[in-house]
């Protein structure tokens, strides 16, 4: 059904919207325009068409935003079983929402393997992607080692810059990063750089008493910790394996 608007309404949305579209001169003139020529009827149809053009840019940030993100197309939400992890719903719906990035907000998702926390970041990744935010989804290794390489060229403050692009940084798997010393180095320095400023989302299947593993030094892995904690939410996936409870022949989704 087509929505009925005043003129007056129309107008002022026109608007509104030729100023977010930065056409400044079409912001000033055309409502006044069209109303001294007789015209003011027409303002709903304009309307119409400037509306259509705004639809038409979202879809595309949001496309070239999926492009950018890295993120597995299957691991959404809608291939999510939510019954397996009821305490994590109302919290995973509210983190959709987006406002957490705004508080540089992290995410830390602990649980053993198979229980679900790469799907649910990665579900995560893409509603905020369809509600217009940047966000990259990569392994822990590969970005470290993406970091580590950036280092050895004289590259790695470049790097960085292109990562704080990103609204939200997912990084999977951090329990299987190598512990180099080179590595925790790099690593560090990007929890440091978003500290308070961008948002990371990390997974891991080490509990923060097992840390050690991963920043080797003691202070540095409280160091690292304080900082991802400071503001932070955390998920706790305790649900069964869904590779080891799924029947024989059972595709698994997670």
């Amino acid at each position: 059904m087509k929505r009925e608007i005043c003129p007056q309404k129309a107008g002022e949305r026109l608007s509104e919207l030729a100023t977010t579209f930065y056409l400044t001169t079409v912001a000033a003139e055309l409502v006044h325009r069209v109303r001294e020529a007789g015209y003011e009827d027409v303002l709903p149809v304009l309307l119409d068409v400037f509306e259509s053009e705004q639809e038409q840019r979202r879809q595309r940030r949001v496309e070239r935003l999926r492009r950018a993100s890295k993120l597995p197309q299957g691991k959404r939400f809608e291939t999510l079983d939510l019954n397996r992890l009821p305490r994590l719903a109302g919290p995973l719906r509210e983190l959709a929402g987006g406002s957490f990035l705004e508080r540089a907000v992290n995410v830390l998702a602990f649980g053993l393997p198979g229980t679900g926390k790469s799907h649910c970041a990665c579900a995560l990744g893409h509603a905020l992607v369809e509600a217009g935010h940047s966000v990259l989804f990569t392994p822990s290794y590969k970005l470290v080692q993406d970091l580590l390489a950036a280092k050895r060229d004289l590259a790695l403050p470049k790097a960085l810059r292109k990562l704080d692009r990103f609204e939200l940084l997912i990084l999977d798997d951090i329990g299987y990063v190598q512990q180099d010393a080179e590595q925790v180095e790099v690593l560090f320095t990007l929890m440091a750089e978003r500290y308070e400023r961008r948002s990371m989302l990390i997974t891991s299947n080490l509990v923060f008493s097992q840390w050690d593993r991963i920043f080797k030094d003691p202070m540095t892995t409280a160091a690292a910790i304080d900082r991802l904690v400071h503001h932070s939410v955390i998920l706790e996936f305790d649900a069964p394996s869904y590779r080891s409870k799924r029947p024989e022949g059972e595709e698994v989704r997670p």
